[in-house]
């Protein structure tokens, strides 16, 4: 930790992986803002040996609560103020490996029932559209060759809806595009 950054200000252009910023509450509770960023991406101890190096260079001498008031990184995802450190880290960590497609898997099934493996097994990856995934899932299905009479009449907007609307979902994706979830 940089206790440099212990001043309740978020560094400009900080874009380094998911973080949290950990208010000392005996400061707050006082009428001063004092606190630190902390990298979320690591270990629940280092994050609790991170919170307890801010307490202890507090301007308060009985600085022993904390609380999280800010989160960076987490891609729209909040946090409690008193999330577990277990669970920043975790969560810091599946971001970190998927980005933005985790985010987007959690907020739609909701965090508390979001995991790795379940993630793993609806990803069915990031796509310019919902058509484009329908396509290539119509093509790998092997129905009709390329370019068949088949394919040419085949209602692709018609498939995709139906596809979206039983087996399948999207979420916005960062670039304009869609990430492709399968119902499991």
């Amino acid at each position: 930790m940089d206790l440099a950054t212990a001043t309740g200000e978020a560094e400009p252009g900080h874009d380094d992986g998911p973080r949290v910023y950990v208010a000392c509450l005996a400061a707050y509770n006082n009428g001063k803002l004092y606190g630190a960023w902390i990298d979320a991406n690591q270990d629940a101890d280092d994050i609790w040996t991170d919170v307890q190096a801010m307490l202890a260079a507090s301007p308060e001498s009985d600085a022993e609560e904390w609380a999280i008031h800010d989160c960076d990184g987490f891609y729209g995802l909040r946090l409690g103020e008193s999330a577990s450190f277990e669970t920043v880290a975790e969560l810091a960590g599946l971001l970190t490996e998927h980005g933005a497609a985790y985010a987007a898997y959690a907020s739609n099934i909701g965090a508390d029932y979001a995991d790795a493996d379940g993630f793993k097994e609806a990803y069915a990856g990031e796509w310019r559209s919902e058509r484009e995934y329908a396509e290539e899932l119509f093509d790998s299905i092997d129905l009709a060759e390329p370019g068949s009479l088949a394919e040419r009449y085949f209602d692709y907007e018609a498939f995709t809806r139906d596809l979206f609307m039983t087996d399948y979902w999207s979420a916005p994706a960062p670039d304009g595009g869609v990430f492709v979830f399968h119902n499991v």
